[in-house]
């Protein structure tokens, strides 16, 4: 399984982190930055992660910034992307079974990187229920196309 992954700098560390620990599970990662500490635009980085995903060259996405916050923004811009900011596996979890989210998106500032690691694997890991679910999912999906 492929899953793409990038932060700016301020999540390269954990996004390190997270991606040996995916890859020693047998997961291939799919890299976009950054690659130092040096400063970039979280926009430009969360773009590429969820044009990657929308286009199913990945199954799902890993972003990481400060406060996970600006990557959300700027991942969920992206149709067809449900990008969840998550502080807890449980959270990670439930993005899966209640959102059908395709990407989650942590704070570098805010979760430490052993909670990372197990919420990113449990996202991973957890199956969409449907069910009563599935209309709410499709409620958004319509918000979606009726913007354009």
């Amino acid at each position: 399984m492929i899953i793409a992954i990038g932060s700016d700098h301020r999540g390269v560390l954990m996004k390190a982190k997270i991606s040996a620990a995916l890859e020693k599970k047998g997961m291939k990662m799919a890299d976009f930055g950054a690659y130092s500490a040096d400063s970039v635009d979280y926009p430009d980085i969360g773009k590429k992660v969820a044009e990657y995903v929308q286009k199913r060259r990945a199954k799902f996405g890993i972003l990481i910034c400060g406060s996970g916050v600006g990557m959300s923004i700027a991942a969920n811009k992206v149709k067809g992307i449900r990008a969840a900011l998550c502080f807890t596996a449980a959270m990670a979890e439930m993005a899966r079974r209640h959102n059908d989210a395709n990407i989650v998106v942590f704070g570098a500032d805010v979760i430490d990187p052993k909670t990372a690691v197990k919420a990113a694997a449990v996202f991973i890991n957890t199956a969409f229920d449907g069910g009563r679910h599935a209309k709410r999912v499709n409620k958004i999906k319509k918000m979606e196309k009726a913007r354009g």
